[in-house]
């Protein structure tokens, strides 16, 4: 399958030389979803930023449609990469309409007023908020305001959708909702989660980085396997299986020393 997106001994230090990621060789086909995981300080925020081009890596390159990123025109980047970071702000008076809107500002001179309306309409639908297209994003709970976000990035018609830690501050219900979305929209998507339970529903792939290195690559079953949990995270996994369907339910406890 032939990989949309392309980080190729991909490394990051900060100006006073400190390693905060080194080495990151992985690619993501199309449609594929991916799950970025480790601990806090991993290097998991830094290695969205590079993907999305808003750190530029200290060694290494980053490819995105066969498009070198350090080469690509950002307003030409803006029209197929979108990014949801994990503190999205904006004017609380926007109308939700107005703020998704906004996702067709990499367009703007590249398709006439039918198409932008039709992508903004088909984005607030397809994140199940234009029953809210009018009301202000003051007005919204924290669930129906990062679905306002994501719709926002949808509206780029998006070949890449990266995420950063994008259930924070959801409830339960919420996070798996906003995951089941992100799965269903058949883009590549990379996004950063820090609840491992949430990974196996859904991620076609899992990266795996601890102290800035990848340590894993692979399928769910494979990258979270139980000595790897145990070493990187010092968490135990445990399987079970559904009482109503059968299938395997994932959990995650703190490993207790023996």
């Amino acid at each position: 399958m032939q990989a949309l997106l392309r980080a190729e001994g991909l490394g990051f230090r900060t100006p006073q030389g400190r390693p905060l990621l080194h080495g990151v060789n992985a690619s993501a086909a199309r449609g594929e979803c991916v799950a970025l995981v480790g601990p806090n300080g991993a290097g998991k925020s830094t290695l969205l930023r590079l993907l999305g081009a808003r750190a530029v890596p200290t060694e290494g390159r980053v490819s995105v449609l066969g498009h070198d990123l350090a080469a690509w025109p950002a307003p030409e980047r803006a029209r197929h990469i979108a990014v949801l970071g994990q503190t999205e702000t904006a004017d609380l008076a926007f109308r939700v309409h107005d703020y998704v809107a906004l996702g067709r500002l990499p367009h703007q001179h590249h398709a006439g007023r039918a198409e932008h309306a039709r992508a903004v309409d088909e984005a607030l639908h397809t994140c199940a908020v234009d029953s809210l297209a009018h009301r202000a994003l003051s007005t919204l709970s924290g669930g129906e305001r990062q679905r306002v976000h994501l719709a926002r990035a949808l509206a780029q018609q998006p070949a890449l959708l990266l995420l950063d830690e994008p259930t924070n501050h959801l409830d339960l219900a919420a996070r798996a909702d906003l995951l089941a979305l992100v799965r269903g929209l058949g883009i590549t998507v990379v996004a950063a989660l820090h609840e491992l339970g949430l990974v196996p529903s859904f991620a076609d792939r899992v990266w795996m980085l601890d102290r800035g290195t990848l340590v894993a690559d692979g399928p769910p079953d494979e990258a979270l396997s139980a000595d790897r949990v145990a070493a990187v995270f010092g968490m135990e996994l445990v399987h079970t299986r559904h009482p109503r369907h059968g299938g395997t339910l994932w959990s995650f406890e703190r490993k207790v020393a023996a």
